[in-house]
């Protein structure tokens, strides 16, 4: 039976179409194009699945470009770790560029733009170039400068750029349509005044082209044959096309600029701005606290670059922006984390359990499955001894039928292990059991082939022997906002709906295997959840983040 093809998305229908109307299958060429100013969040994953996706599918090459046009925010670091999140997702660009390498091309474009009259000089502030916009309805106000002399825009623009004069004094501006009722049309600013150093050309320019004018030039020099990106720069097209139209040259390809909808996830914030605020703020540890919905904040609680593409897939190439639950996105990090995680036992709430018929001293090394979900992922040896601990949830003095684990005078199977029957418990002073006793059937071991080791009993349990565990911690985290939208009130300030209990620590007991898997392995606490070792482990004390829990309720449509 012939295989069902998979139906194009919007931005495949429009290449396809331009395939089909002469585009050159080798004049493909697409890029990513973030601004070194912060870390890359859940909705930049939509961006780069879809270029370097679009790559892959037509064998294009895709750039990674930095539109590094605003000094004052950006910094090395977020170069560096833009990097990282691309490469760990599974992605190879063709070329590393940046917007500051046509920085001299950019400057004589718009020399020639003063020169053809398209562009002035402008001495007014820019609050007051803002209100001379008005709004749709009403048409602009022409700046008094607007018909100065040529000369006297060439001779101010090259001053500009030698850095005669103060920032905010001046700015160059498109001569375009003051009475338009697309603001982005509006005599727009292309160059202001910044005497800042730049990350990559340090003090060599005291001016910086502005982002519309930057981004569409760039990916004319580059070649980039689709212009993706999201949907609030769609009424940006008719400049980013004006501005391509000053420079096209027509034995070259104009680059089409096509917007896809922003992915917006329940819970989570996805503003730059805002999400400095946490960082600066204290409201989290840094940018890749586990809680952040940055790809490293994602990384380090312990998705996978394969859970996050799913969850992408998933969510699809739309025109219109929604709301994505959150939980959508804990079933694909849960469904990926079942086929790869290896299968260990830790003890979060620990209660000791003592098997008194167990000789003292004396210890075994238990065979145990790493993953049932994969063929190959082989076996361990755990160690087990007389004195365990078990989860104190796992045990109850007296419990009804439904209780399916260890209760006085009820059997349960210890993982791996034995058959055991609760025989009495020890008590603090404030009646909290600090001691459960057992004995177990010495002929019941797993995997044994005994009569006794084939008796069936409804509970299993997981353990970790007391004598070889090893203390570790547990952060067990939850949503970093507890409202679905917190940044939907404008009046309200998002900070104001951040969850106090969005991460607690508990102690707990692993088997002593845990000491050997490297940060960020992924792990399945069984009956627990999903886990990942954290960077903050030491020899001495072991820390693991939970990623999500083992089960939920939610299922994708």
């Amino acid at each position: 039976m012939e295989e069902e093809k998979k139906s194009l998305n919007f931005i495949e229908q429009i290449i396809e179409d331009d395939i089909a109307n002469g585009l050159k299958k080798d004049q493909i060429r697409f890029r990513f194009p973030p601004e070194p100013n912060g870390y890359l969040h859940i909705g930049h994953t939509k961006a780069i699945c879809i270029n370097f996706g679009l790559g892959e599918k037509y064998n294009a090459p895709v750039n990674l470009r930095f539109d590094d046009t605003n000094p004052e925010k950006e910094e090395q670091e977020f170069v560096d770790s833009i990097k990282k999140d691309v490469e760990w997702l599974g992605f190879k660009w063709d070329k590393e560029l940046y917007a500051s390498d046509y920085f001299q091309q950019l400057y004589e474009w718009a020399v020639q733009m003063i020169k053809e009259g398209k562009a002035y000089v402008d001495e007014q502030p820019s609050e007051v170039i803002t209100e001379q916009r008005k709004n749709p309805a009403e048409p602009g106000v022409e700046s008094p400068y607007r018909n100065r002399p040529v000369e006297e825009s060439l001779d101010l623009f090259e001053r500009m750029k030698n850095g005669e004069f103060e920032e905010g004094t001046m700015s160059l501006r498109a001569q375009i349509d003051m009475v338009s009722p697309n603001m982005n049309l509006r005599d727009p600013v292309m160059y202001r005044i910044l005497k800042r150093p730049h990350h990559r050309t340090g003090t060599a320019w005291k001016i910086y082209p502005m982002y519309d004018w930057a981004h569409g030039e760039s990916d004319y020099l580059e070649q980039v044959s689709h212009s993706l990106c999201s949907l609030e720069f769609e009424n940006h097209r008719p400049l980013y096309n004006w501005y391509l139209e000053q420079v096209y040259d027509e034995s070259k390809v104009a680059p089409k600029q096509r917007e896809f909808a922003r992915m917006n996830v329940s819970y989570m914030i996805t503003s730059k701005r805002k999400l400095q605020r946490l960082v600066a703020e204290n409201a989290v540890t840094g940018w890749d606290d586990p809680r952040m919905p940055t790809i490293s904040g994602m990384r380090r609680k312990g998705f996978t670059p394969t859970s996050i593409k799913n969850f992408i897939e998933k969510v699809g190439v739309a025109k219109r922006e929604n709301l994505i639950e959150i939980q959508l996105l804990d079933f694909c990090v849960r469904e990926d984390l079942n086929k790869v995680a290896k299968r260990v036992m830790a003890v979060v709430d620990p209660v000791k359990l003592i098997i008194e018929n167990y000789p003292e001293g004396k210890e075994e090394w238990l065979e145990t499955e790493n993953n049932p979900e994969q063929e190959n992922a082989g076996t361990r040896e755990v160690p087990f001894s007389r004195e365990l601990y078990i989860e104190r949830e796992d045990f109850k003095e007296e419990a009804n039928n439904k209780f399916f684990r260890l209760k006085l005078g009820g059997e349960v199977r210890l993982k791996s292990a034995y058959i055991i029957k609760a025989e009495r418990v020890e008590k603090d002073e404030n009646g909290e059991i600090t001691t459960i006793y057992a004995t177990y059937d010495e002929k019941s071991k797993s995997g044994s082939g005994t009569e006794e080791s084939l008796r069936k009993v409804k509970g299993t349990l997981h353990w970790v022997s007391a004598t070889h565990a090893i203390p570790v911690d547990v952060r067990i985290y939850d949503k970093l906002f507890t409202v679905e939208q917190p940044d939907a009130e404008k009046d309200v300030d998002f900070l104001n709906f951040i969850n106090p209990e969005s991460v607690t620590t508990i102690k707990g007991f692993a088997e002593p295997s845990l000491k050997d898997v490297a940060v960020g392995e992924p792990l399945q606490f069984q009956r627990i959840g999903y886990f990942t070792k954290d960077q903050d482990s030491t020899d001495s004390q072991l820390v693991f983040n939970r990623t999500v829990t083992l089960k939920d309720s939610f299922k994708p449509e």
